[in-house]
């Protein structure tokens, strides 16, 4: 069995991170597992590698979710950064309140939200698609289901990207935002149930440490999650929507003709631009995977964009189709850790898909500003210069 083929490229630069989809491709063609020394990763670049791994917790370990060991030591005994037994027991209290069952009562109040926040939008014939929309939509959403006040309220937007960035390696932009996240755990080791709203989804996770359902003192990690795991990559979608329709006017008009391709909308949305660039694993032994062996203890990057786009998955994977409809696209992972907050960022993203399909005939955008960032994949500012309504 071979060592994997080698790279020099670094998954960390400026570059890279801004448009990371040439790399991808260069890297899934030397093979499905490629060593990067200069990140001292194990990169995964092709789909059934990909989700192979994400199934196989035993042999790719969540403890080292982050590519610096200060990040990982912060992270331990959250669910993000364990595995079973520990995570199943955590994971359940986190996706109690976001089942399917749980979520059908916020149906109709966040397609409200949306179809206002759209209208209000549509009205004024030209708008910056990030800060007026894929932010602000997500953050309201979010801060009234966990019952956020205040200060806390404030600090959302910094607190969330801040606790993604410092999944990086220990870079610049890692040690920059180390503060910043820092200010997030602060507030999550302390927070108690009094600061959080009433029949809130986090007065509820109180509730379920009171009743000893999960361990004593984990609720305000579990809180930690859905601020630090789901609210910048949901931000990401939302931009990612507004800028791929405004590109592509003809997949809008196949939603506004039959609105049922909404969910098969977003799905091609996540698949054609993953929300989230790289995302770590530890080999926990000396693993074969396609016939070369990544060792014990490597450092593993899993590539979720470079998956979404592998050509041996999907045919034709750099056109965006919303037709296509790739319920198996890898941006929500897969197995165990499986997004706990997929339902939610649906029913946001298909709010707003639904809302832009019925309002607007057409968005014309100018160019998307992005800016690098470690761990998310998301567009920094996108001007909307006309709205054609429907």
């Amino acid at each position: 069995m071979t060592p994997p083929p080698a790279s020099d490229v670094d998954l960390f630069a400026d570059d890279v991170l801004v448009d990371p989809y040439p790399v991808y491709a260069e890297l899934r063609e030397l093979g499905p597992v490629v060593h990067l020394p200069e990140n001292d990763v194990y990169a995964l670049t092709r789909y059934d590698v990909i989700r192979g791994a994400l199934a196989d917790w035993e042999s790719f370990s969540s403890t080292s979710i982050a590519f610096n060991p200060m990040a990982n030591e912060a992270l331990t005994g959250t669910s993000l950064a364990s595995d079973p037994p520990v995570h199943t027991q955590l994971r359940a209290t986190l996706t109690e309140n976001l089942s399917p069952r749980a979520l059908r009562g916020l149906k109709g109040q966040i397609e409200a939200k949306a179809d206002a926040l759209v209208a209000e939008l549509v009205e004024k014939g030209s708008f910056e698609a990030i800060d007026a929309l894929a932010r602000a939509f997500p953050l309201e959403v979010v801060a009234d289901l966990i019952g956020f006040k205040g200060h806390v309220r404030d600090n959302m937007l910094r607190w969330g990207q801040a606790a993604m960035q410092v999944l990086g390696p220990m870079n610049q932009r890692t040690a920059e935002n180390f503060p910043i996240a820092g200010e997030l755990y602060a507030w999550c080791s302390q927070v108690r149930a009094a600061d959080l709203a009433e029949g809130s989804v986090g007065r509820g996770i109180f509730d379920a440490e009171a009743r000893g359902t999960i361990p004593p003192d984990t609720a305000g990690h579990i809180i930690h999650q859905y601020l630090g795991a789901g609210v910048d990559t949901t931000m990401a979608a939302i931009g990612n929507v507004v800028a791929l329709f405004g590109s592509h006017p003809d997949q809008l008009d196949l939603i506004r003709e039959d609105p049922s391709r909404v969910p098969a909308a977003f799905n091609e949305v996540l698949r054609f631009w993953a929300p989230i660039h790289a995302w770590g694993r530890r080999a926990t032994k000396d693993v074969d995977l396609d016939g070369t062996v990544v060792p014990a203890g490597a450092q593993i990057a899993i590539l979720l964009g470079a998956g979404n786009r592998d050509p041996r998955h999907y045919e034709n994977p750099d056109a965006f189709l919303v037709e296509r409809n790739p319920v198996d696209h890898l941006s929500f992972g897969y197995g165990p850790h499986g997004c706990a907050g997929q339902g939610l960022a649906r029913l946001e993203a298909h709010a707003v898909i639904e809302a832009l399909s019925r309002r607007v005939k057409r968005l014309v955008v100018g160019p998307e500003v992005r800016v690098p960032s470690n761990t998310t994949r998301s567009i920094e500012e996108l001007p909307v210069l006309e709205v054609i309504p429907a």
